[in-house]
């Protein structure tokens, strides 16, 4: 029988029923292959388990970047400028290349963090025509715990592999990477803009 909580309504000790599940691995598979005869299991098990992996990772490190107050939109651009190397400066035209997105998309994620201290834009001392985003101290700041909360969460992840086998599924992901890298070379922007 359900119980009322001090803290919200009944609560009958099962998982919510109008939740919808998704089906294992297996059952997507086989269904599939009843769909689709053609499909080989073992790279629909791959693929399949790679994409679900990808998504509750992006979930994971969502839930760390707003623990501390930044979007993953804004991550992103922390990330690319940290990548650029000390000054921690880059155009925005360069950011919204690196990032797949439009100069308008780029424009609006940038205001945005101006205003809450993650960068400066500043007009460039020797082309006053061009503009320059700058990583400041609290943007710094930011991606090193954003950086700290995913090392956790990543050791945590392959906690159940050895030395060795994070080697090999490394250099076996890294070649998958690469295939797609060179078959769809265009395919690391966004197809939309996510802001």
């Amino acid at each position: 029988m359900p119980t009322a909580t001090p803290e919200g309504p009944a609560v009958t000790g099962q998982d919510d029923a109008a939740a919808p599940q998704e089906p294992t691995l297996d059952e997507q598979i086989a269904a599939y292959q009843r769909e689709y005869g053609e499909l080989d299991p073992q790279v629909e098990q791959v693929v399949s388990a790679l994409g679900r992996l990808n998504r509750r990772m992006n979930v994971a490190y969502g839930r760390q970047v707003a623990a501390l107050g930044i979007s993953n939109a804004e991550w992103e651009v922390l990330k690319s400028l940290v990548l650029a190397g000390s000054p921690y400066r880059m155009g925005p035209g360069e950011l919204a290349k690196r990032l797949g997105l439009t100069p308008a998309a780029m424009t609006h994620r940038i205001d945005r963090m101006a205003s809450e201290g993650l960068v400066t834009r500043d007009r460039d001392e020797n082309n006053r025509v061009r503009v320059i985003v700058e990583l400041t101290d609290e943007g710094r700041t930011k991606w090193l715990e954003a950086m700290r909360m995913a090392s956790a969460f990543e050791e945590d992840l392959l906690c159940d592999l050895s030395g060795g086998e994070r080697g090999v599924l490394g250099e076996l992901l890294i070649r998958v990477l690469r295939r797609v890298e060179h078959t769809q070379p265009d395919a690391g922007g966004r197809l939309t803009d996510l802001d």
